[in-house]
């Protein structure tokens, strides 16, 4: 039986990052995939050396994160509200020569994998790195997204929050965020084999914080108090995106 793990938006979050490879690990998995915004954040160049040194196959593709990161390191103005520029910019000066690895993950993987037939990996959907969709989203604006997919599984992250959910005949997962989940602490990611698990994992969320805030990230007390020790709630977020959805 084929296991293949899925972890999502990061975000630099190494102790997280850590403490999820930790569980796969132990789970026996035959492969990683990587679903995009491994950066930006707090500790980039660990996160991504300590991900580039898994002894499983391992398999990336890129976020909105990247893109901003890429598009900084171009000298281009990343298209990110004004609050996250020093963010893009520090991440940036810190993975310079990362460059390549990052330009060089593609938008979408497709896997077979046993009793789930095809399933499509993206950031946020097959056609877009920055749409938002959540599991209160219509059936019916999701319906065109979903129309040329040609796999009975979609996987995706972005709005770090998972879900599990079907339009039409297609299977959608969300697969949470690794590293700045909305709800509960911790960490979330998905497995996959036989069927597909929503896998939450705890973690020393103190010593997290505070080794966050040892590093010279612009917002590291933000990022531990308000992405580790306290995110906010699942409700607070899905009316916001709801807000955003309707604009």
């Amino acid at each position: 039986m084929r296991v293949v793990a899925a972890i999502y938006d990061i975000h630099g979050n190494l102790p997280a990052l850590e403490a999820v490879l930790e569980e796969i690990q132990e789970s026996g998995v035959d492969q990683i995939l990587v679903g995009g915004d491994v950066v930006p954040g707090p500790m980039p160049r660990a996160t991504l050396d300590r991900l580039l040194d898994v002894d499983v196959p391992i398999q990336f593709i890129y976020g909105n994160g990247e893109v901003a990161v890429l598009t900084e390191m171009a000298g281009k103005e990343p298209q990110v509200p004004t609050q996250f520029r020093d963010v893009i910019r520090w991440n940036a000066q810190q993975l310079a020569d990362y460059k390549q690895v990052l330009a060089s993950w593609p938008k979408t993987i497709r896997l077979e994998i046993p009793n789930l037939g095809a399933v499509l990996f993206c950031h946020a959907t097959p056609q877009n790195e920055n749409d938002v969709f959540t599991k209160r989203t219509p059936e019916e604006r999701l319906s065109s997204t979903l129309r040329e997919v040609n796999a009975s599984v979609v996987v995706c992250g972005h709005t770090h929050m998972q879900f599990d959910r079907t339009v039409g005949n297609v299977r959608i997962v969300n697969a949470g965020s690794v590293g700045m989940p909305f709800g509960k602490p911790g960490a979330d990611w998905l497995l996959f084999g036989p069927d597909i698990q929503l896998r939450h994992t705890t973690y020393d969320l103190a010593k997290a914080a505070e080794r966050l805030r040892a590093t010279d990230y612009p917002q590291a007390n933000e990022f531990a108090a308000r992405n580790i020790l306290q995110p906010l709630s699942e409700a607070e977020m899905l009316e916001m995106f709801a807000k955003a959805e309707r604009r």
